[in-house]
């Protein structure tokens, strides 16, 4: 996480999901079940993926990060052939963790406006995989799934209930100490003027996310 700022909150969180990946035999021993999926919701821009690509990296475990929007399929079916495709390549990858981003594009509500026939198999395919997570007992096939929406309101229940996606995230806008840490983090990587105030820029940069942030120090450089 040496790369991730201004979320101290969520990554705390997720710090429990990297002990998980590196060592689910302990949570077992506890008579305990792995997580399945863990749901990271907020405004855009303020690091999901980040986060999301720092829990595999710090777990020393393999990554697969796609957008829900690659499952949309005009035929019927092929949504739901992707899942198991992306699914099955993580298991043969095993510990992978996998991230989809803007989960919300094929898991809303069920019954919602919008929400066509092929949507809701590509769901029920998600649906399924998370279920099949305890399958192996020995760890040999362990997946966790992040997925990440900016809007939680309007996706299906069934995602989120126990033992599916039952962890929610909270990845909000930082506040001042975590704009400065943010701003720290990128300049450190460009030439900056000398006499810049970080701290002063992050008093002035309310509402900022941090793609926001980093946007502002490359166009700065």
């Amino acid at each position: 996480f040496a790369g991730v700022a201004g979320v101290d909150g969520a990554r705390r969180e997720l710090e429990e999901i990297v002990a998980v990946v590196q060592d689910p035999g302990r949570f077992r021993a506890m008579g305990a079940k792995c997580p399945r999926g863990v749901l990271l919701t907020g405004p855009s821009g303020t690091g999901k993926t980040l986060l999301a690509r720092a829990v595999a990296d710090e777990a020393q475990c393999a990554f697969l990060s796609c957008s829900a929007s690659a499952f949309v399929e005009l035929l019927v079916g092929r949504g739901a052939a992707r899942v198991r495709d992306l699914f099955k390549r993580a298991r043969s990858m095993a510990p992978c963790v996998v991230f989809i981003d803007e989960i919300d594009a094929i898991a809303k509500a069920r019954g919602l406006l919008g929400q066509s026939d092929e949507r809701e198999q590509t769901l029920n395919q998600i649906l399924c995989e998370l279920d099949g997570f305890d399958a192996k007992a020995d760890d040999s096939e362990l997946v966790i799934l992040l997925a990440a929406t900016n809007r939680p309101e309007i996706l299906d229940a069934a995602l989120v209930r126990p033992g599916r996606l039952d962890r929610c995230v909270t990845v909000p806008l930082p506040d001042e100490d975590g704009r400065e840490a943010i701003l720290r983090v990128h300049g450190a990587t460009v030439r900056l003027d000398a006499a810049a105030d970080l701290r002063a820029v992050a008093r002035a940069a309310t509402g900022f996310s941090g793609a926001d942030l980093a946007n502002a120090v490359n166009e700065a450089a």
